[in-house]
């Protein structure tokens, strides 16, 4: 089974919220989730990962989205806990 980190979106119409998740590869963008990495939220332009859980699926072999990837290069602010 391959992992990939990716969006999932929450939020109401014209409200967009995004939490960045580790979910299997083949499964629905708001389907099953294997755990919560962060989130991101479009309108303030912010967003929050833990890098502990980020680098311990990177470590496992999880494949980085497109939307993932573009977060992380624009604005990255990480939450260690």
């Amino acid at each position: 089974m391959s992992v990939s980190i990716k969006l999932s979106r929450y939020g109401s119409k014209n409200n967009p919220y995004y939490r960045i998740i580790a979910a299997p590869t083949r499964s629905k963008l708001d389907g099953k989730n294997l755990g919560i990495i962060g989130s991101y939220d479009p309108k303030l332009k912010k967003s929050t990962i833990n890098k502990a859980l980020f680098d311990e699926w990177i470590n496992k072999g999880a494949i980085i989205s497109s939307g993932v990837r573009k977060i992380l290069r624009s604005n990255l602010k990480v939450i260690k806990k």
